[in-house]
């Protein structure tokens, strides 16, 4: 039988790295290897992020897999390093910071263009501040599922290969065992890497980074009269989009330092996150952070603060800060309003756009905040529901929407107008029903699934996570057999919370 056309590695031995970000000059990174992770095992792998690859999806099952992606052993051309950069935490200027527990081994040419390969979790670094360098099994299967979930979502993220465990005691809040997670990306260069040498005075490695990042992916952007007003124009209105996206899947990020803010607008560092459950826009899914500055409905706003930083850093190469100013305040809202009216109204299965959406939707928001209603049943409850019902019938065919709001005369009314505006623009059910499936999903990774799978984990069973990852992977399907992972949490779990350590 002949091997897949996107299969171009088909065993672990062809593998051949290249470099891109090694070639930068030696003040970029730290070169060091990888501390060997003790007996690793496989604990998960996604068969999409090595399709991205061209990575032959049963070598995730190869004997010698989990060594390689504990960093046990390097893959031929791999020339792990430690980047270097500085950033905003929670707000405050914090310095120097980098890769504390993260080694970038190379790039590997995909179907799309060449990927890089970060081993999170691979030991120390120069970075590391006195810390161990280790990442836990529990963020580490956080992280995978996240990431692996939020590209099935559609949002723009870095994507996630494999966890690799080990039965290595690591000291946290408490004892825990290590974890390596294989994480991919165009580039892992943040906003924080700019404003390291912003902080130094150093024109020239800045203008090195920016040659670096358009060159290598953003080549359009050469032509542009400004190359560097063009990166930080292009930078804005994918960050802009992200936020939408975020917003509209109910993501939270949980901790947008500047260092953890990617500039290819991708969801970059998945530390403590969460996804909306009963609806409060006012949720901080971070327990460390005390002032809710990165609470749901303020992600918009860090995510502009964070661009007029990075546009500082940028103004040595772009010029007047008017202008730096001007192209931020230009492309983020711009683009940030658009996508998100764009997904909301797919969301609400509207085919066609109105002056009056923006009211409509932010009823909705209203009415989803006064009820602390599930935010992804309440839109996958919606989207079975017809266009139009009898009177006499309506309680009973809303129902599944219904029962989720204390307020049923708020819910009825906005049911109501939401039909009037379907069938204003002629909605037909059977293909709006169907469009709104595709875009509401049954699945995304609730803390307590996630929670669920990571206990089970830590006995040795790592089938939770191969479950919640079959739903994760194909979120907007019904897997009857798996449904009970739509629910909102037990009563078990109605207490969880996560932290920057997790």
């Amino acid at each position: 039988m002949a091997s897949s056309p996107h299969i171009r590695y088909g065993s672990l031995d062809g593998l051949r790295l290249s470099t891109g970000f090694a070639r930068l000059p030696a003040a970029f990174h730290t070169r060091l290897p990888p501390t060997p992770l003790p007996e690793p095992y496989l604990v998960a792998g996604s068969v999409d992020a090595a399709a991205l690859l061209g990575l032959d999806p049963a070598l995730i099952d190869h004997p010698d897999f989990p060594a390689l992606f504990a960093g046990n052993r390097l893959p031929e051309g791999a020339e792990p390093l430690a980047a270097v950069y500085s950033g905003h935490q929670f707000g405050v200027w914090a310095g120097q910071l980098g890769d504390g527990r993260a080694h970038l081994l190379g790039e590997l040419d995909g179907a799309d263009g060449p990927w890089e390969i970060q081993l999170k979790g691979a030991g120390p670094t120069p970075y590391s501040r006195f810390a161990d360098g280790r990442a836990v099994l529990r963020s580490s299967i956080r992280e995978f599922l996240a990431s692996e979930a939020m590209a099935a979502l559609g949002v723009p993220t870095t994507r996630a290969l494999c966890v690799v465990g080990s039965d290595t005691p690591v000291q946290r809040e408490t004892q825990e065992t290590a974890a390596v997670v294989t994480r991919l990306a165009p580039s892992f260069v943040r906003f924080g890497s700019f404003e390291h040498w912003h902080a130094h005075d150093r024109t020239d490695e800045l203008r090195i980074l920016a040659d670096h990042v358009i060159d290598r992916c953003r080549p359009a952007l050469r032509e542009a009269a400004q190359p560097y007003a063009a990166l930080l124009r292009d930078v804005a209105q994918r960050t802009g989009e992200l936020m939408a996206h975020w917003q509209a899947v109910g993501f939270m990020h949980g901790v947008m330092n500047t260092d953890n803010m990617s500039i290819l607008g991708l969801t970059l560092d998945y530390g403590p996150f969460g996804f909306m459950e009963a609806f409060d826009a006012g949720h901080i899914c971070n327990h460390s952070d005390h002032t809710g500055r990165y609470q749901y409905r303020a992600q918009p706003r860090v995510a502009y603060w964070n661009l007029y930083v990075l546009g500082d850093a940028l103004s040595a190469l772009i010029g007047r800060p008017e202008e730096v100013k001007t192209i931020i305040d230009e492309a983020f809202p711009a683009a940030f309003e658009a996508r998100f009216l764009q997904l909301m109204r797919a969301k609400l299965g509207l085919a066609t756009a109105r002056a009056d959406d923006t009211e409509l939707i932010n009823a909705l928001f209203g009415l989803l905040q006064a009820g602390r209603t599930d935010y992804p049943a309440f839109f996958r409850g919606l989207s079975q529901l017809p266009g139009t019902v009898e009177t006499a019938a309506r309680r009973r065919i809303d129902a599944p929407v219904r029962d989720l709001f204390a307020d049923r005369p708020g819910c009825d009314a906005f049911l109501t107008r939401w039909r009037a505006r379907l069938a204003a623009e002629g909605s037909v059910d059977a293909e709006r029903q169907a469009a709104m499936r595709a875009v509401n999903p049954k699945y995304v990774l609730r803390n307590w699934v996630a929670e669920a799978a990571i206990r089970q984990a830590r006995e040795g069973d790592f089938g939770g996570v191969a479950e919640v990852l079959t739903c994760l992977r194909r979120p907007f399907d019904e897997h009857p057999q798996l449904a009970h992972y739509a629910a909102p949490p037990p009563d078990w779990a109605t207490g969880l919370t996560v932290s920057c350590s997790s």
